[in-house]
């Protein structure tokens, strides 16, 4: 029944995050990313009829995904950026919710689907737009972004030493040429990477590109801060992330509150920060689980609570 979404994506630590939800039956639940739907089947599996979830996404191939689930009364798909978790909310007459659960990682589908430019892999249109109907993709900013500009978000998104050179060199080869494919544009990188880190320098190069190309880092921080004030005291954040900016960034909302991580106390010395962890330390993907999806490798699950 539900081959086309398990073919989508392959859930990351799909029993470890939807426990870290610590459901309750009759709950509110939010998914933020849909996806493919595998860890919101998981939660309507272990959620009592009078509960309900609320699924996110922005992607219209998810969307597809969730028609499979319409006949579910305890469902609702929303398609949206996560960024609006909280109007959506109030729309629906709900103030606080019992869990949030959150897979930031980009979809298996997404890197396999050639034409939507997210892999240097393919020879592909530079796209990597989440909701195609966005105006601002990878082409535009790879001409028309100043040298500067370009530098910027190598630097801050793909923690790249070299983001100059790299600017550089787009702006130099973009004046003889336009780079509108992912083929062109990695022919520009390649002589500025050296072979042992080639696949590596290319990745952050992509992703870079990419989170500018859908706001991410603006839209997860507008998020955490929307999640923090929504959940019910003791309700539970479970946060998937694979990157080092996106989970510094949730790890400093758990810590402290705020994204930059500055703790702040009250006159007895005790932190104010509205969440604290439930786990020690990060889980991350078994053994068994790195070896049936490598894609897994990266992926680090925090799960915190709202203090009362």
């Amino acid at each position: 029944m539900y081959a086309k979404c398990e073919e989508y994506h392959v859930p990351v630590l799909l029993k470890e995050a939807v426990d870290g939800l610590d459901i309750k039956s009759g709950g509110i639940y939010v998914d933020l990313t849909f996806g493919g739907g595998g860890h919101s089947k998981e939660i309507l599996r272990r959620l009592g009829g009078t509960g309900h979830l609320y699924s996110f996404d922005q992607d219209e191939d998810a969307l597809l995904n969730a028609k499979e689930l319409e006949g579910e009364t305890n469902f609702t798909f929303i398609r949206s950026n996560f960024r609006f978790l909280k109007n959506w909310m109030l729309y629906y007459g709900h103030e606080q919710v019992d869990g949030i659960l959150a897979d930031l990682g980009v979809s298996s589908h997404h890197f396999d689907e050639e034409e939507r430019g997210f892999s240097f892999r393919f020879d592909a249109p530079l796209d990597m737009r989440m909701n195609r109907k966005a105006s601002l993709d990878a082409r535009r900013i790879v001409e028309e972004y100043s040298e500067e500009q370009l530098s910027g978000i190598l630097y801050l998104y793909g923690e790249l030493k070299n983001s100059r050179r790299i600017a550089a060199s787009i702006v130099r080869a973009r004046q003889q040429t336009p780079i509108t494919t992912t083929t062109e544009l990695v022919e520009v990188l390649k002589p500025l990477m050296g072979y042992d880190r080639e696949k590596k320098d290319l990745a952050r190069v992509f992703q870079a590109l990419r989170i500018e190309v859908n706001g991410e880092m603006v839209a997860l921080r507008q998020m955490l801060d929307a999640a923090t004030e929504l959940l019910k005291p003791a309700g539970r954040l479970s946060i998937l992330t694979y990157h080092s900016l996106e989970d510094r960034m949730v790890k400093n909302i758990v810590k402290a509150g705020n994204a930059e991580g500055k703790v702040e106390t009250d006159l007895f010395g005790r932190s104010n920060a509205p969440l604290e962890a439930v786990n020690r330390s990060v889980i991350i993907p078994s053994e068994e689980e790195l070896e049936s999806n490598p894609r897994s490798r990266s992926a680090k699950l925090r799960v915190a609570r709202k203090r009362d």
